[in-house]
């Protein structure tokens, strides 16, 4: 009952400031407080409410056990980042972005491949990940492989799609421009239309960084060797080791919210003379 008590007494200080804070004028500082604040909150909230209540760690350990776990745990939670994030996810990643943004060029020159490819594209994206995984896993092998064949099947369209509709941005007369200083299709494509699609590029890129973490670590539930995010949580759970689990969320948490803002800050600095990120 004490616990419960101290923590609603912080969450009530919390609250007042974080009132306080957003009420002052914008700043970095505030900006980074506030959610800090707010997740400190969460996490002691958490921990007041599986102590003071008695809840079996089996069914929620608290952040204190999950931090302890995580801290003796790092070898091994390091090796399977490795097999899943680094060989996985961003091998992944990298090749069906780059195929994507290819294609789109193609598509882009091609009326038959906008009609014909676009709406299977479309199909194939609705796809559920827990059926195309077992078939990746089976051409592939059970190694980093088939994940990294998931993932480019989970990023190829939506980054394609986006692409597509970059391409097309430049408007009429800007393009008319171009045809009137007799400027070639690479040429047009270099100085208007790939700039003029960075916007929507970085859209397709940043959806993919979340994509690409979730089709590896899902398609590890369906065979991978002894390591890897997938086979670890899948393991755990089996042994009941709920802390164990959660550390490797963390993790993912950690691992997915860095890569998207390594994208994000990309984008800052390819698409700086876009109206989003001004200001």
């Amino acid at each position: 009952m004490i616990w419960i008590l101290s923590v609603l007494v912080f969450w009530a200080v919390a609250w007042w400031v974080n009132i306080r804070l957003t009420a002052q004028k914008p700043s970095r500082f505030i900006g980074f407080a506030v959610p800090a604040l707010f997740g400190i909150t969460l996490l002691l909230l958490w921990e007041g409410l599986v102590r003071g209540l008695g809840i079996s760690p089996v069914l929620l350990p608290p952040p204190s056990a999950i931090g302890v776990t995580f801290v003796q745990s790092l070898p091994i939670l390091w090796a399977d980042f490795f097999q899943t994030f680094v060989k996985g996810a961003l091998s992944g990643y990298i090749i069906g972005c780059s195929a994507a943004v290819l294609v789109a060029i193609a598509v882009d020159r091609s009326p038959f491949l906008q009609r014909g490819l676009l709406p299977v594209g479309n199909f194939v994206a609705a796809l559920p990940i827990i059926g195309l995984a077992p078939i990746m896993v089976m051409w592939f092998g059970f190694d980093w492989h088939s994940k990294a064949a998931v993932v480019v099947a989970m990023v190829f369209f939506p980054v394609l799609v986006n692409t597509v509709q970059g391409l097309q941005a430049s408007d009429t007369m800007q393009r008319d421009l171009m045809r009137t200083y007799a400027a070639s299709y690479p040429q047009a494509l270099m100085k208007l239309r790939l700039p003029a699609a960075m916007p929507f590029i970085f859209n397709g890129l940043k959806i993919a960084t979340t994509l690409a973490l979730i089709g590896a670590i899902v398609a590890e539930f369906f065979g991978s060797p002894i390591k890897g995010m997938g086979f670890r949580i899948s393991t755990e759970v089996g042994r009941l080791a709920l802390d164990m689990v959660w550390a490797e969320i963390t993790v993912a948490a950690i691992a997915g919210s860095a890569f998207y803002g390594l994208v994000a800050l990309l984008e800052k600095g390819v698409t700086f003379w876009h109206p989003s990120q001004r200001g």
